[in-house]
């Protein structure tokens, strides 16, 4: 269908003339199904697209059409009582709306002597069951994810949070894809204004199609040349909905089960849904081998590389003359070994992601120990080498946030660099210029390193280390700034003896 043509055009009176201008627009495409019955004194046509639409609700609608009694001018109010059985409806007058209807599950009802029609909510599209996250999974918690239907995400947050100011609203975005688009929030918690910039943001979208939220997520984040993530997202309906309740907005587009959240900050990819369900000292604990495990991905083999190269009085004698003894047959210094290691291994790694997953977890596995083992053998690199990516790799792993991993693991090749050049000196330059363009950062308006900077002592409550709930009772200032309270409860008391 041609994006110029004038899909506004009031529908007209005589029915044919309709019919054939739809098969033209739509290129007489076969699963356009039109048919044409007798509707009392009148002739009518239900417009559907085969596949999208409920085939038993259309023909339950066809037996109930009214007989030759019914007078022509109660047709149109027939035909309105008749489409209220197949569900929701509304009256249209122009092309744009019975494209707009059919070809997004529904049935238009035109009627031969009236300019307007009837389109009936009639999607019966087959979609995917619901299922556990495949990104996303946890011990303790529910086990269920989003799915491809907007319509089903948007109820599974609805079962967490029933409360009437859980607003939704919803847009269509892309010229050719007219891909729905639903924003969702808590009225009386969220900040206006940050509702307001995503409307302002999703609006100014200009482009042909959406078929992920990562469109989305692209076309509205605040940063483009920053290696890290100012748009967070989901496919977990508990962990949106926790984040409704803080004051965010989700953003959720029909075809992907991932949802997006704003505002968001750096914090928010260390924490789990998990760390709600289980006790708080467990929480913080495993918090803690996140941040951890975050250091030993970005700066592990800049540091071999940095203290190897320049700064070897710093390792105890036994473990230098142990590493000198590995890298004596090694040909390459120490950036290249490791260099050379991490491009292997991310090959692995992608490889193991694309193929089919029984072989893919294969070649992942008796990949890396044969390439690992040869490579030591061959003497191509040196024992401590693959220890050091191996640690690296598997701590990148653990950081929750997969947008955040994949930073993470290209910051990695940079340092590296630097700490070849300068040594321990590159990797402190680097790390100060990163916190530096962290708190540079912002999330819809929100600074992306809040609470840290800005330092608010209430918010870290929920940051590094988890507090009980019972001591969890404001909600992240520069978030919310509306309805901060979130529970009002002393910490349990003690039975009386």
């Amino acid at each position: 269908m041609d994006n110029n043509m004038p899909q506004a055009e009031p529908i007209k009176v005589k029915l044919q003339p309709n019919i054939d201008k739809i098969r033209k627009d739509l290129g007489n495409s076969d699963d356009i199904v039109i048919r044409e019955i007798a509707f009392g004194v009148a002739r009518a046509a239900i417009i559907y697209t085969d596949g999208l639409a409920d085939k038993k609700m259309i023909t339950d609608f066809i037996l109930e059409t009214p007989d030759q009694t019914t007078e022509r001018d109660n047709l149109l109010e027939a035909l309105k009582e008749l489409a209220q059985k197949l569900g929701d409806y509304k009256e249209i007058t122009n092309f744009q709306e019975i494209y707009s209807s059919i070809l997004s599950g529904g049935t238009v009802l035109l009627l031969d002597g009236c300019s307007r029609g009837v389109s009936a909510s009639t999607q019966g599209w087959k979609d995917r069951s619901i299922s556990e996250p495949i990104s996303q999974v946890v011990v303790r918690g529910p086990q269920e994810g989003f799915t491809e239907t907007l319509r089903t995400n948007t109820s599974m947050i609805r079962r967490k949070i029933k409360n009437p100011n859980l607003w939704v609203e919803t847009r269509q975005i892309g010229k050719v894809t007219k891909t729905d688009v639903a924003i969702m929030y808590i009225n009386g918690i969220v900040n206006g204004k940050v509702v307001k910039e995503v409307r302002k943001r999703l609006d100014k979208i200009n482009i042909d199609g959406i078929l992920e939220s990562g469109y989305i997520e692209e076309l509205i984040q605040d940063e483009t040349y920053s290696p890290f993530p100012t748009v967070n997202n989901s496919e977990r309906p508990d962990s949106v909905a926790a984040a409704l309740l803080e004051g965010r907005v989700a953003i959720l587009v029909d075809g992907t089960p991932f949802v997006l959240i704003v505002p968001t900050l750096f914090i928010s990819f260390f924490q789990t849904a998990e760390d709600y369900y289980q006790r708080a000292d467990i929480s913080t604990l495993l918090r803690m081998i996140r941040f951890i495990s975050l250091f030993i991905a970005m700066v592990g083999p800049a540091l071999y590389i940095g203290i190897t190269t320049f700064h070897q009085e710093l390792l105890p004698t036994q473990l230098l003359i142990s590493l000198a003894a590995q890298r004596e047959g090694v040909p390459f210094p120490a950036f290249i070994e490791a260099l050379l290691m991490e491009i292997t291994f991310e090959i692995l790694r992608e490889a193991g992601i694309r193929m089919p997953r029984p072989i893919g977890q294969a070649v992942s596995i008796v990949g890396t120990l044969v390439i690992g083992q040869a490579a030591v053998e061959a003497g191509i690199v040196s024992a401590s080498m693959v220890i050091v990516v191996a640690i690296t790799a598997i701590s990148s792993f653990v950081i929750t946030g997969y947008s955040m991993a994949i930073s993470v693991r290209m910051l990695r090749f940079v340092i590296m660099g630097l700490a070849a050049a300068f040594g321990v000196f590159g990797i402190v330059v680097a790390l100060i210029a990163l916190v530096m363009h962290l708190c540079s950062l912002r999330s819809f308006g929100v600074p992306y390193m809040s609470p840290f900077a800005p330092f608010i002592p209430d918010d870290h409550k929920d940051t590094i280390f988890r507090l009980p709930h019972w001591a969890m009772t404001s909600r992240p200032r520069l978030i919310s700034q509306r309805n901060i309270i979130r529970e009002q409860m002393s910490r349990p008391a003690k039975p009386q003896k």
